[in-house]
């Protein structure tokens, strides 16, 4: 129903058919009649008043070329004229009784120009896309895949609705056209979804996002909200006893309580007078501007309970949503509803149970859904008596018999719907992976813009960016969110702050050091510098989770590691500044180091004061210090604290200790004391064990380098990965397929080259007559093994002749040699010697090949004489 009756005037001005026509009351000029100086002066002053009647330029409707549809959409089936014709009478009865309604979207044309019934139009159709199986998927890529085509006049209902696969092929249309095309693959996924005809506000049909949140910003900030509370253990210490007053504690409190109340009160003022200023400017077709959207009700595929989309953007909304302003009717590939309900608030409080005929009239009797129960009339019988229950009883049998029977024979007359006359909906896969039109699409917010881009379009693999801004006139950029897809290097995401400088990545599992989050400076990208590292610590050895590093530390946290090291941090000094050139392997050694500590978990396979908790190396102070576990039983753990020996960094030095060099502080007076030699082999332990931290120190500094390094090659070269199973951008597999070609090319013309015909020579000689006589046949095969026969002695000819050469220079280097053995140098022997062994070698070649020509001379022979024999040609011959 119409939302806003209150526009009835405006409604009046649009429409023609209310136009206002006055009268011509000008009296007829008489004729020979002659007009007085005055006459004529209004005459001519009214000459120069001159009115332009307003044009409205209407966009032609696109044409299309009719031999490319299937006869369904150029004719109707007799099932079809049949629903058409019910529909106009169904249209006839609401205007008749409705006068004041809008009309209905019922029947509009196709592309072929031919009427159709709005529900055969729905192709309920479940694409190959496990993307498309749910709502939101479908609706985001209908809203991505297709551009926007506003309805002209906004007022007016299209008169043309355009098949969901023609849609898909155009990749343009109107709502109805955008929710006919969204209804059908949400049917196809099994939901009850229906396409609704009403009116929405302006916002909303021309699809401006401007003045709205964008919805990746909204999924943040309600991450944020649901913050875990911290949970307060059963045993705990309790605090010590607040000595502080009460009434003050309430004074401040109150005072506090007033300024957060102040602070709120203005920002709701401010939260107030932006809205004000960032409120639409009116709309003169509020009310009027017709909009399509679709409707999915609760019960299949597990949706809880009812809601809308809107299909230019794909978000979902509410039922009570103040963006729609009314509905006139509500279909799908079943039935045809029409809304009975007062729409003078919107959409709020509307029911949809559509099995409810006062609220919602329907056209075809084969309603799917449940009608309201009518009571029945046994419930009368309890209040009459029993002579009375009998006969009503009776009547009931005999009128619910007649009832049956007229219901069979109504059954019959009941007219269903036809199946729908659209193509079924194709997509490649090409065509899903493009999502948007040539690949791009922006989309604005308030205060954001959001890009997206077809996978592998963008070089780096960039597939969205959203920019957010603090002014609403998108000029002054604060960060950046940049989602990435199908890169070598595994990267995700980047998160770009243009006020800090900060920059956050993510990357997906798979990189070879398991980087799994790095955050860093713009200013500052190279190594020694303000970062934090994030890693995949299951699939890491040393089970590392999180690096910390500025210019002066470094902290390491660990998880899950075999000696329960949990963290590690490293104080690092300044470099010692040195006059004359610099070494370039300086900046390799790392900066020098201070102080270094290792925490770790409580080891249940030890005693609490022989567990580490605490070592600390005092490197600049030549200390080391440990803190051990607390024991169940106490409130203070034990510690000791070792000096190192003077000269405990020379090698093969004998380090020498004392007692001065130890102090200890031991819960347990009871426990006995540690000997000298025990303190001594602890000092080299822990040496070893400072030796060992300082070398994963340096190995984190050479890792976070490496690391860094890699990243600059990876965006210089920002390479990305392809599937085997995607042939059209598989450059390998594309190599591999040609080769694959051209081998069975190759192949097929070596058969070719073996399957040349061995008669062709000697029948070009007698002149290839079409049939052979029996003397040509005997002659064709005598000639044809004559020359085999020869062929092959030649051959064995040719290789006993080079044998012979080859033995012959032999002798004659040997007897060369032999005459001037005396007078030849080194270089002289070792040449003769070189040539006789390559000599020997080919001579003995020729010797295996002439062997092995002799033996295969028979077979090949054979072979021949047996093709003759089968030869179509000669075969009835012999």
């Amino acid at each position: 129903m119409d939302a806003s009756e209150h526009n009835e005037s405006e409604v009046n001005q649009i429409d023609n058919d209310d136009v206002i026509q006055e009268e011509d009351e000008t009296p007829e000029k008489e004729e020979g009649e002659d007009l007085t100086e005055d006459a004529e002066a209004l005459k001519a002053e009214l000459a120069k008043i001159v009115v332009h009647p307003p044009s409205y330029e209407v966009s032609p409707m696109e044409e299309f070329d009719q031999a490319e549809f299937s006869p369904s959409y150029k004719d109707n089936l007799p099932k079809e004229n049949l629903v058409l014709q019910y529909a106009e009478n169904f249209r006839r009865q609401m205007v008749q009784l409705y006068r004041d309604r809008k009309p209905l979207f019922l029947n509009p044309v196709n592309e072929c120009g031919v009427e159709k019934f709005v529900c055969t139009t729905i192709r309920p159709t479940l694409l190959e896309f496990k993307e498309l199986y749910n709502w939101d998927g479908a609706a985001e890529f209908v809203a991505d895949y297709l551009n926007i085509e506003p309805l002209k006049p906004e007022y007016e209902l299209p008169k043309r609705l355009i098949s969901p696969a023609t849609v898909l092929k155009r990749q343009k249309g109107n709502c109805f056209e955008y929710s006919t095309l969204l209804c059908s693959m949400l049917i196809g996924a099994g939901y009850d979804a229906y396409v609704i005809s009403g009116y929405a506000t302006k916002e909303t049909c021309l699809a401006d996002e401007s003045r709205d949140i964008c919805p990746l910003l909204k999924k943040k900030e309600e991450v944020k909200e649901e913050a875990k509370k911290k949970e307060m253990k059963k045993y705990t210490v309790k605090p010590p006893r607040d000595l502080r007053s009460k009434f003050e504690l309430k004074q401040d409190a109150k005072r506090e309580a007033e300024k957060q109340a102040e602070k709120e009160k203005q920002r709701k003022e401010e939260e107030e007078r932006i809205a004000e200023l960032e409120k639409p400017p009116p709309d003169p077709y509020f009310g009027l501007r017709i909009h399509a959207w679709v409707l999915v009700l609760s019960g299949k595929r597990e949706v809880p309970e009812n809601f809308f989309i809107e299909p230019f953007t794909g978000l979902s909304h509410p039922m009570d949503s103040p963006n729609y302003l009314g509905m006139e009717s509500v279909w799908n590939n079943v039935n045809y509803w029409v809304n009975m309900q007062d729409c003078s608030e919107g959409v709020k409080g509307l029911s949809f149970d559509l099995g409810d005929p006062t609220v919602w009239e329907y056209m075809f009797p084969n309603n799917d859904k449940p009608l309201l129960k009518i009571p029945d009339a046994e419930d009368d019988l309890n209040d009459m008596d029993d002579e009375e229950k009998t006969a009503t009883s009776g009547r009931t049998r005999e009128n619910t018999r007649m009832s049956m029977d007229n219901e069979e024979h109504e059954v019959e007359k009941y007219l269903d719907m036809p199946p729908s006359w659209v193509d079924a909906l194709k997509l490649s896969h090409r065509d899903f992976q493009m999502r948007c039109p040539h690949g791009k699409k922006t989309k604005v917010y308030k205060r954001a813009k959001l890009e997206k881009f077809a996978h592998y379009l963008m070089k780096d693999g960039l597939i969205s960016r959203l920019s957010v801004y603090e002014d609403r006139e998108l000029t002054d950029l604060m960060k950046v969110h940049e989602y990435y897809a199908h890169r070598s290097d595994k990267l995700n995401q980047r998160l770009t702050n243009h006020r800090t400088g900060q920059v956050c990545e993510n990357f997906d599992p798979g990189r070879p050091r398991c980087l799994k989050e790095h955050q860093f400076k713009s200013s500052a990208p190279g190594p020694e510098n303000e970062r934090v590292m994030m890693f995949y610590n299951e699939a890491r050895v040393d089970g590392l989770q999180k690096r910390e590093e500025t210019q002066t530390e470094m902290t390491e946290e660990y998880s899950n590691r075999d000696d329960f090291l949990y963290y590690k941090y490293v104080e690092f000094g300044k470099r010692a500044k040195k006059f004359g050139p610099q070494e370039t392997s300086s900046a390799n050694k790392g900066r020098p180091i201070n102080k270094m500590i290792q925490k770790f978990n409580r080891n249940r396979n030890k005693p609490a004061n022989e567990d580490i908790a605490e070592l600390i190396f005092h490197v600049a102070e030549d200390k080391i210090h440990l803190s051990y576990h607390t024991e169940d039983v106490r409130i203070a753990a034990s510690a000791r604290e070792f000096l190192k020996p003077p000269n405990w960094d020379e090698k093969g030095a004998v380090l020498t200790f004392n007692p001065e060099m130890h102090q200890t502080f031991q819960v347990d007076p009871t426990l006995p004391m540690n000997k000298q030699v025990e303190l001594y082999e602890m000092l080299m332990e822990l040496l070893k064990a400072e030796e060992k931290c300082r070398n994963e120190v340096r190995d984190s500094q050479n890792e976070v380098r490496n690391i860094l390094d890699d990243r600059t090659k990876e965006e210089a070269a920002s390479e990305l990965d392809i599937s085997v199973y995607d042939t059209e951008r598989n450059e390998k597999a594309k190599k591999h397929r040609r080769e694959l070609e051209r081998q069975q090319l190759e192949e097929k013309m070596r058969k070719q080259e073996m399957d040349i015909d061995y008669l062709a020579p000697f029948l070009a000689k007698i002149g290839n007559p079409e049939k052979l006589s029996k003397q040509q046949a005997f002659s064709l095969k005598e000639e044809c093994l004559a020359d085999l026969k020869q062929r092959l002695i030649d051959k064995a000819n040719l290789i006993q002749a080079r044998f012979e050469k080859e033995s012959q220079e032999l002798e004659k280097k040997q007897a060369w040699y032999q005459q001037n053995q005396v007078s030849m140098g080194k270089e002289d022997e070792e040449e003769y010697l070189t040539y006789c062994k390559e000599a020997i070698f080919r001579i003995h070649i020729l010797d295996l090949r002439l062997t092995r020509h002799k033996e295969q001379a028979p077979h090949k022979y054979m072979q021949l004489e047996q093709k003759l024999r089968n030869d179509e040609r000669l075969s009835e011959f012999f």
